[in-house]
């Protein structure tokens, strides 16, 4: 005890000592209970947003291909199917036009099938083709054909890049997705 201070006053600092070391120890119960409830909610929400990233990765996988799949179907599936050459005489404002020649056995020549109008066709050039089944449209074919069928499939896997390396945390899986979205549209580019 200090000799300046009085008795009581000795008594009431050490109650009040005492009063905290208790309230310390429940505190420090609380705090246990308290982390493993934000603990399991924590947990929660990171399994949300696993699940969300990855439904949305999914989502935008299956839309590339889907957009990809209406041209790379004919272009890549020619058997049985008529394939010959266009040669475009005239652009619209969506569509290209030419007399079709006939390369495979059972088609018939065409004075006239359409071709979608892109990058891939330009006036005055001769295209190796298939025709889409029951129509006067024409798909290209070949390896620039097929590479340009499935564009909007690289482009989908360049966004899904993003999506798995900044929402899911795999960031090694995220370059391989990106990397194989940049190769095939320079394939692409390069076949085109």
């Amino acid at each position: 005890m200090i000799p300046a201070m009085p008795a009581t006053a000795a008594s009431s600092h050490r109650r009040r000592g005492h009063s905290r070391k208790s309230s310390a120890k429940s505190s420090s119960r609380d705090p246990a209970r308290t982390s493993a409830k934000g603990s399991a909610s924590q947990t929660a929400l990171r399994c949300g947003r696993l699940v969300a990233m990855g439904a949305l990765t999914v989502l935008i996988l299956v839309a590339g291909v889907w957009g990809s799949w209406g041209s790379a179907q004919h272009a890549m599936l020619t058997k049985g199917r008529e394939q010959g050459t266009v040669e475009v005489t005239r652009c619209g404002e969506d569509t290209c036009a030419g007399p079709y020649t006939p390369l495979s056995a059972g088609s018939t020549a065409r004075a006239r099938v359409e071709i979608e109008k892109s990058v891939a066709v330009r006036k005055g050039g001769v295209y190796t083709v298939v025709i889409k089944p029951g129509s006067d449209e024409v798909v290209r074919s070949g390896p620039a054909g097929i590479l340009y069928a499935w564009v909007p499939l690289g482009g989908a896997l360049l966004l899904a890049s993003i999506v798995v390396a900044g929402g899911l945390g795999r960031v090694r899986v995220g370059w391989v997705f990106a990397g194989s979205g940049v190769a095939l549209l320079t394939a692409a580019f390069l076949a085109v």
